[in-house]
C-alpha cells in the first residue's frame, strides 16, 4: 500500500489525505500515519515544486557536469560525491557508468557562474582527473513533468 501512496504523492505532491485515501481505499487516519512513518524513516526525502523556469525573466542558468574520478580509497567514490553536494547550487549528484564518473547538476545565475563553479570549485578538488560541461538550453520534460508547449522557442525553422 505504501507503493501506491508514494507514487501518488510523487506524481502530486499537494494531493491531499482525503483523496489518497480514496483511491487507496484506506481511512484518513491510517495515509496520514503511513505518511508519517514514511518521512520519519528517511523514505519520504522531501516535496518538491516543478517549475517552469522558462517562464521566468530572471531564471537561472542550470548545467549538467560531468567527471572523471580517481577514487579513494576505502571510501571510493562517497567521499568526493559528498563534498560536492554541499555547495548550495549543485541539484543532484549521481554515480555514473560509461565515460563519466560523477554527473553533477548545477543551478547558477549566469554561464559565467556556471564556469566560475567548476574552475575554482570542482576541478580543484583532489581526484577531480577532468570536467565536461554542458548547458541546459530548455527543458522539455523534468521529474516527469512536461514541461514544454508549442510556443516558438526563439530558433527559427530550419528547413532544408
Amino acid at each position: 500500500m505504501n507503493n501506491k501512496i508514494l507514487k501518488l504523492l510523487e506524481n502530486n505532491a499537494r494531493m491531499s489525505n482525503e483523496t489518497i485515501s480514496a483511491i487507496t481505499g484506506l481511512t484518513e487516519q491510517e495515509t496520514r500515519e503511513n505518511i508519517e512513518n514514511m518521512e520519519n524513516e528517511g523514505i519520504i526525502r522531501g516535496y518538491k515544486t516543478i517549475v517552469d523556469w522558462d517562464k521566468i525573466e530572471d531564471s537561472a542558468v542550470s548545467a549538467i557536469i560531468e567527471l572523471k574520478v580517481i577514487p579513494k580509497a576505502g571510501l571510493g567514490f562517497e567521499d568526493i560525491a559528498s563534498r560536492i553536494a554541499q555547495y548550495p547550487n549543485v541539484e543532484s549528484v549521481f554515480l555514473m557508468s560509461g565515460a563519466c564518473d560523477l554527473c553533477v547538476i548545477v543551478k547558477c545565475k549566469s554561464f559565467h557562474e556556471v564556469s566560475a563553479f567548476v574552475a575554482k570549485e570542482l576541478a580543484v578538488i583532489e581526484g577531480v582527473t577532468s570536467t565536461a560541461t554542458q548547458f541546459i538550453m530548455r527543458r522539455y520534460k523534468d521529474f516527469g513533468i512536461e514541461l514544454s508547449s508549442a510556443d516558438d522557442d526563439g530558433r527559427g525553422n530550419i528547413s532544408l
